[in-house]
């Protein structure tokens, strides 16, 4: 048997395999030749005083063969059942409910509404310098998902809910850096997913999977309790025996759908806020307590939380070295969301700052339906957008926001579109923005120097998970009303971030029988 053993490093010499080896012999107190071979089970930093990183570390002595680790799928080219099963929506829920139906021998029919990684980059281009929003093609929809083009991050505390290590082998699979399968916080970074992403679709369709593009769900036909077919672009009716429904937290039209079929669904809470972005040089002083980090330790990150006004307070999505992007999926909203490249050497960080959103905020305005919570996103998003007639943001420096002051001047931003300085108390409903106030206060307490009017807020933060839930059974997955429809993902409200969706939609597929 293997043994087990942390080592805490400087990180100058956390890298240094020769150096590992050594204290891997000296703290299990043997001779360099009886230290068969090691790997690194996990690394992370620990920065409460001076940082150093922290290395959970398997050794193999005396001979002792390692073990070979479990791979990702296996896509067998042989025949498929014939089975049709259609997975809605192609980002990690989708991409991965594919792979697990094709591992179990059935066929998968693809369809997302979006366009292939190249061709969403070019809509990108035109959304960050001409301001125009494609509503098939943008940073949520399009192959991959919204992970596409919005980071990248892999970590995830969904770690009862699958087979974790299975996902993140996958990604090495198809080309990921094989540190996110140790790295605490694993993030392949937004430059290099994309291609990451082509080589899984590539993979599917030699393995039988067939994946359509600007493939719309545009209706359905239910007959006796089942999906009998599926519409397609308005005018394709195609059958099915069975449909896994992932089309992600931004599919305002699949609930609109959803909601005149009789389905059921039901709004569930979300957050909204802002986003906030500093140089990262001062989080990473912050942070690191030092005025430069060196090449070692990675861009600083934080994760924030309180209570304040009576709400939950928090940071979501944290980008070190990252951009601002605008995520708006429709004309007349604002959406900001962040990334990082995979070097994350930008020179600001940002994140989300929002608020929880529950139900007593919303009925009073739009009523107890199923789409209620969305009318509230949508309604501040459409404030936001009113303020210019255009996807440029309203913001605020920091300290202004806190006392109310609007800023006559704004410092550099990364969001490309381009900011405009704004009172946003007054785009964003008032508990929100007390609350935002009130735990940025807070903040800028426990992490000394962060609140700053160095630091700018933008707005609106609004897309941090669905705001409506499409219910299912817990042991089967399947909808509560529908036998075989498979409700998964972000968009269903059951997951949050690329590795929990990916989780769900191998369970989803799993519970295809």
């Amino acid at each position: 048997m293997p043994e087990e053993l942390e080592l805490k490093l400087e990180p100058a010499k956390a890298f240094d395999e020769v150096f590992i080896r050594q204290q891997v012999c000296r703290a299990l107190r043997i001779d360099n030749d009886q230290l068969t071979a090691f790997r690194i089970l996990k690394r992370s930093i620990d920065a409460r005083k001076s940082p150093v990183y922290l290395l959970r570390i398997e050794a193999y002595l005396n001979g002792e063969t390692m073990e070979v680790l479990p791979g990702g799928f296996n896509l067998s080219e042989e025949k498929l059942l014939k089975r049709r099963v259609a997975v809605v929506g192609f980002g990690p829920a989708g991409i991965f409910a594919a792979m697990q139906l094709i591992e179990n021998g059935y066929w998968p029919l693809v369809i997302e509404r979006g366009k292939t990684v190249k061709e969403r980059r070019r809509d990108l281009a035109v959304l960050n310098k001409e301001l125009v929003v494609n509503p098939e093609s943008n940073y949520c929809f399009g192959e991959g998902g919204a992970g596409t083009y919005s980071d990248g991050k892999l970590y995830t505390r969904s770690k009862k809910r699958g087979n974790v290590l299975k996902v993140l082998q996958t990604f090495v699979d198809h080309g990921a850096n094989p540190d996110i399968l140790i790295n605490a916080h694993p993030h392949i970074g937004t430059n290099k997913l994309p291609g990451i992403i082509e080589n899984m679709r590539e993979a599917i369709i030699k393995a039988g999977g067939d994946i359509r593009f600007n493939a719309k769900l545009t209706d359905f036909s239910i007959k006796d309790g089942k999906i009998e077919s599926i519409q397609v672009n308005g005018n394709e009716d195609v059958t099915v025996d069975a449909v896994i429904l992932a089309t992600g937290h931004s599919a305002r039209d699949i609930f609109e759908l959803l909601s005149r079929k009789n389905v059921h669904i039901e709004a569930k809470p979300f957050a909204l806020g802002l986003r906030i972005e500093h140089p990262q040089e001062l989080i990473d002083s912050i942070q690191y307590k030092m005025a430069d980090r060196g090449e070692y330790l990675p861009p600083a990150s934080y994760s924030l939380v309180t209570q304040a006004a009576g709400n939950g307070v928090f940071s979501f999505c944290m980008c070190p070295g990252g951009i601002i992007a605008p995520a708006a999926t429709d004309a007349g909203e604002v959406v900001v969301n962040g990334w990082s490249p995979s070097k994350r050497n930008g020179k600001f960080s940002n994140s989300g700052m929002v608020v929880t959103v529950n139900p007593a905020h919303w009925l009073q305005t739009y009523g107890e339906g199923p789409l209620a919570a969305l009318a509230f996103q949508k309604h501040v998003e459409q404030k936001a957008f009113a303020l210019n007639k255009s996807i440029v943001a309203p913001a605020q420096r920091m300290d202004d926001f806190i006392v109310k002051k609007v800023s006559k001047d704004l410092p550099e931003c990364s969001y490309l579109p381009g900011v405009t300085s704004a009172d946003l108390h007054k785009i964003l409903p008032i508990f929100i923005g007390q609350s935002l106030a009130e735990g940025l206060s807070h903040f800028g307490k426990s992490m000394k120097g962060y609140r700053t009017n160095e630091a700018l807020l933008v707005g609106v933060e609004s897309r941090t998970s669905s705001p409506v839930r499409i219910p299912r059974d817990k042991d089967t997955y399947r909808h509560t009303q529908i036998e075989n429809l498979f409700p998964c993902g972000e968009g269903a409200g059951y997951a949050g971030g690329i590795v929990s969706a990916a989780l769900d939609g191998m369970a989803c597929a799993e519970a295809y029988k």
